[in-house]
């Protein structure tokens, strides 16, 4: 087993560019040991000839080999595991050989997706069955296999997930896409369900409150950030990148709802910019602008949808077909 079990350990699948390598990197710095996971992988005898290193963190040169190792040159922990989203092997395998080196998973975060943009005329059969394979199919089956060692965690267990908040626009224009992504925020609201049930079950056990539990959260960006999806789908001109932000907005969310309660953050699906308003006060975001002085166009409503009923509360039959 790993020296490095002393840590706690963060699980990144889809860390092997853009936003997902910034996580990785800003985890690392905040203690963590990170597992880099993803599908590309650099042979260990290329990284002596890579030039320039690190390489750019949107190209298809940025794998899950060069960003554990830019993690160790800066002194901090991180071990490259691949994984194949779309194989339930492989994802078995990657939780088996975390768990069999650390002994623990503390932090999950799934960031990877597959995309695809258009109306269903023109979607081919063959990308919306990827959308759904990668996306809710892959967090489903990953969750599955990573929730024992998750719930074993001295921390409590958190979950990340990059999944939007739902409403009506985001379907807009890209409906196979929108099914996959929205299927994963279905998930963050009842998954999180299950553990306000599991955490109040075992305090009343205890004849305690619930202060400590696990948490599983979306986010999604409150303005376009730089990263390999965004300069697939637009132009790399200057003036566009006026309405982009650095990644480093989603690695700062993502360590502000790790270090918040679970009830503040449990089954919610949040914006980065807005949670890091509310929960650390920040006012200035210009430092996360791609061009200095800019001010990027926000993409996502000021005010979202509450999707609760006034019924809420009311479970009516709760049926467990493993069970019956």
């Amino acid at each position: 087993m790993s020296s490095a079990t002393n840590k706690p350990v963060a699980l990144v699948v889809g860390a092997s560019r853009g936003i997902g390598r910034q996580v990785a990197i800003d985890l690392a710095k905040a203690g963590y040991h990170v597992i880099v996971s993803a599908k590309s992988t650099t042979p260990l005898s290329a990284l002596t000839t890579l030039s320039p290193f690190p390489p750019d963190p949107n190209s298809s040169k940025s794998t899950i080999t060069t960003v554990a190792l830019e993690i160790t040159n800066l002194g901090h922990s991180a071990t490259a595991i691949p994984v194949d989203t779309t194989s339930q092997t492989s994802i078995e395998n990657l939780i088996n050989e975390t768990f069999s080196q650390f002994g623990r998973i503390d932090v999950l975060i799934y960031n990877t997706g597959a995309i695809w943009w258009g109306p269903i005329a023109t979607t081919p059969l063959k990308k919306f069955l990827l959308l759904q394979k990668v996306n809710p199919e892959g967090l489903y089956t990953l969750l599955h296999h990573a929730l024992p060692a998750l719930k074993a965690s001295p921390l409590g267990g958190r979950i990340i997930v990059v999944c939007p908040p739902i409403y009506s626009r985001f379907f807009r224009g890209k409906t196979a896409y929108a099914m996959g992504k929205v299927a994963m925020s279905v998930l963050v609201k009842g998954l999180g369900m299950d553990f306000v049930r599991e955490d109040l079950t075992a305090s009343q056990k205890k004849g305690e409150g619930r202060e400590k539990g696990m948490a599983i959260t979306g986010i999604w960006p409150a303005v376009a950030i730089e990263s390999a999806a965004t300069e697939q789908f637009t132009t790399r001109d200057e003036e566009y990148k006026r309405d982009l932000r650095k990644p480093a907005i989603f690695s700062d969310a993502i360590l502000a709802m790790l270090e918040a309660k679970a009830e503040r953050v449990n089954g919610e699906l949040l914006l980065d910019e807005d949670f890091l308003r509310e929960e650390k006060g920040v006012q200035d975001f210009g430092r996360y602008s791609l061009v200095e002085g800019a001010s990027p166009r926000r993409i996502m409503p000021e005010v979202l949808p509450d999707l609760r009923v006034k019924e809420q509360d009311d479970e009516g039959m709760r049926a467990d077909s493993s069970k019956l």
